[in-house]
């Protein structure tokens, strides 16, 4: 299932919640119907209302598959005990530490960004049970903002090499294709979230852009 919506006002949902096949994390502000909405069109059985570290911003400091959760150190042990109640969630201690924006993952792999060195690289294969590369998309080391990964299917930056897109492939075991969302921007992992039953997308996504999302995480 597709669906579109704003969140605070901003089509960029992608920045403010998380999701896996099973979870999706939403913050606190958002309106009341909000959960029901990411329920809905992901197919999901939780949408937790939280924070980490105080902040809104959840999908650039989280990162899950259905194994697990990989999040800032700075997350507060209460917020650990809240999105723990559904997902084991490791912290991971890293100068470039939201997760969210620097790993994109499903349950076949990871790829993260090239600095992380490799105590990281082990903690975040230990914590989502899942091989781990290190590469960029479209040049960009903020993996997981630059494209959306599910067991079924990747969408990424339009200006993603073939080789790029042939690292992707290999570590997440599923074809890529390039697409665009909110009217052209290329930092698709921004605009949305994803898993194998459905996506939320920003409003402001074209028609055409929703039939290559559709087509690219293969929700037909």
């Amino acid at each position: 299932m597709l669906g579109k919506a704003m969140i605070f006002g901003n089509p960029y949902v992608g920045v403010f919640c998380a999701a896996n096949e099973n979870v999706g994390l939403v913050p606190f502000a958002t309106e009341s119907a909000f959960p029901d909405m990411v329920k809905k069109f992901l197919g999901i059985e939780h949408a937790i209302r939280m924070s980490v570290d105080g902040c809104s911003t959840l999908g650039a400091l989280v990162r899950m598959n259905s194994n697990g959760a990989v999040v800032s150190q700075s997350i507060s042990e209460e917020e650990v005990r809240k999105i723990g109640r559904v997902i084991k969630v490791t912290k991971i201690a890293q100068r470039h530490n939201a997760m969210g924006n620097n790993v994109l993952a499903n349950d076949n792999g990871a790829l993260v960004h090239p600095e992380f060195d490799d105590r990281t690289i082990d903690l975040i294969s230990k914590a989502l049970k899942v091989p781990v590369e290190r590469g960029t998309i479209a040049g960009y080391s903020t993996v997981g903002s630059s494209a959306v990964a599910t067991n079924k299917g990747i969408i990424c930056h339009p200006h993603t090499s073939s080789y790029e897109m042939e690292i992707m492939e290999q570590t997440l075991g599923v074809k890529a294709q390039l697409c665009t969302a909110n009217y052209g921007t290329g930092q698709v992992g921004a605009c949305m979230i994803a898993n194998t039953k459905g996506a939320l997308v920003g409003e402001t996504t074209t028609p055409i852009e929703l039939g290559k999302v559709e087509e690219g995480l293969v929700l037909y």
